[in-house]
């Protein structure tokens, strides 16, 4: 697993869905989600470019720019 960021989270791709060091998700902001610990509704899904919580459709028309929480 990658190495979490300082505080209270960490990165993961939008892309596959791993993971990331904080190094690869400061790099690349458009493709990766910076997780708070204890954030979101389980079955949730989250714009990778805003980090903002967004539709089960939107997640569906954009699958390389959102992630899915479980």
């Amino acid at each position: 697993m990658a190495k979490k960021s300082g505080g209270n989270g960490h990165y993961r791709s939008a892309i596959t869905g791993r993971y990331v060091t904080t190094a690869h998700g400061k790099r690349s902001p458009n493709t990766t989600v910076y997780e708070k610990t204890g954030g979101g509704a389980t079955g949730s899904a989250r714009s990778a470019k805003t980090g903002r919580f967004v539709t089960e459709g939107f997640a569906k028309r954009n699958p390389r720019t959102t992630v899915k929480e479980d």
